[in-house]
């Protein structure tokens, strides 16, 4: 097992006056959102000094100072968007900013990354040089899950490395804990067909851990495959790939935005139930309130045996 890195601070006397004790601190940026999610649920959010500007959950992380920003500008529509970013990974750009002075200045023993999509957030690879560039030694995170279980190994793994394993355990046991009460319900029912829209200009099919979300809920995901990227495909794949439920969880979007983007699919699909997601809260971030976003779907699918999630999904009514 690797030893947390960190630094002695605040030297004081021991018990009785006999010896010294000394608060180990440790200084921590984090360059995802989901990954800064996980460091306060797990009891490392003192220990953040940098977040990006998308980290917005818990509302603690907002008095963080920002480390990382967009490239993209503010105010695009979805197909706006989606050609910005196309173009920008055409030509070789970063969709985000490292703001290398704030990144040296907070002198960290730790930088947590991604090295999953460039879309989410900054590469590990563009972190690595300016860290070297910077002459700093922070130990550098890596997380890349694709799946369910890697989310929640990545847990375990951040858990180790920042000194809060016990902590991380609790939280994962609990987690599963709450999986397993979701798979026992569903258990046996008819499973509806499902297609998860990551994107709705162009449509996009669910990749990574969504799948395995809609199956863990009772569902079969129509399209998509689980571990792997999303993918672009047409509408009239969308149709034809005959859901019973259609859930609009677009990436980096909240309920209410999502909800906007639903109304506008509704009419691809006449006569189907249409729901909204958060997908920025239980969807696209893959950390320990997918958890919740398993449990939102399920009271969608089998409203008779799992409770409702009005605060992360919303259904459409005509």
């Amino acid at each position: 097992m690797r030893l947390p890195r960190g630094r002695l601070n605040n030297p004081g006397w021991g018990h009785a006056g006999i010896g010294l004790e000394y608060d180990w601190v440790m200084r921590i940026v984090s360059l995802l959102p989901s990954t800064t999610e996980i460091l306060f649920n797990i009891g490392a959010g003192n220990d953040v000094v940098g977040v990006t500007f998308e980290c917005d959950y818990p509302q603690e992380a907002r008095g963080r100072r920002i480390v990382s920003t967009s490239a993209m500008p503010e105010g695009l529509s979805p197909h706006e968007i989606d050609e910005f970013v196309t173009a920008a990974l055409a030509r070789g750009e970063d969709l985000y900013h490292l703001e290398a002075d704030a990144l040296y200045s907070l002198d960290a023993d730790i930088v947590v990354t991604q090295d999953l999509c460039a879309v989410c957030a900054v590469d590990v690879s563009v972190v690595i040089e300016a860290l070297s560039y910077l002459g700093c030694n922070a130990d550098v995170i890596t997380i890349d899950p694709h799946n369910i279980g890697e989310v929640l190994n990545s847990l375990i793994v951040i858990g180790e490395r920042t000194g809060h394993l016990i902590e991380a355990e609790s939280v994962v046991d609990r987690l599963r804990a709450r999986l397993d009460v979701v798979r026992h319900a569903v258990t046996g029912l008819t499973p509806p067909r499902v297609l998860v829209l990551e994107w709705t200009d162009p449509p996009f099919a669910p990749g990574h851990w969504i799948p395995e979300m809609v199956e863990a809920a009772g569902g079969i995901s129509v399209l998509g495959q689980t571990g792997e990227k999303s993918c672009r495909i047409t509408w009239e794949e969308a149709q034809n790939s005959a859901p019973d439920v259609v859930v609009c969880a677009p990436c980096g979007f909240d309920l209410e935005k999502s909800t906007v983007l639903a109304k506008q699919v509704r009419g691809h699909f006449p006569g189907i139930p249409v729901w909204a997601a958060d997908a920025n809260a239980s969807f696209a971030r893959p950390g320990p309130r997918l958890i919740d976003g398993i449990e939102a779907l399920a009271s969608i699918f089998h409203p008779s045996s799992v409770p409702p999630c009005p605060n992360i999904v919303r259904q459409l009514v005509e």
